[in-house]
C-alpha cells in the first residue's frame, strides 16, 4: 500500500456525499466540505489501488458532517 494523503488535514466537516472517478491507473476521491478557516473546498485525493481508495474512503466516513 502507498501513503495517502490524510483528507483531514485538508477538511475539517464533510458534506454528505463524495464521488469515487475510476481510471485505467487507479482512483480518485472528490469530497466537498470545510476547512479549518470555515472556508468551502473540494479535496481530490488519488489512490493507486483499490486498498488505497477504501483507507481513504473510511477516514472520509468518520469525518463530522457539515
Amino acid at each position: 500500500m502507498t501513503k495517502t494523503v490524510k483528507i483531514a488535514d485538508k477538511l475539517e466537516k464533510v458534506d454528505s456525499y463524495f464521488t469515487v472517478n475510476r481510471y485505467d491507473n487507479g482512483y480518485m476521491l472528490e469530497l466537498n466540505g470545510r476547512t479549518k478557516d470555515g472556508e468551502w473546498t473540494t479535496s481530490k485525493t488519488i489512490a493507486n489501488s483499490i486498498e488505497d481508495l477504501l483507507v481513504i474512503v473510511k477516514e472520509a466516513l468518520t469525518l463530522p458532517l457539515d
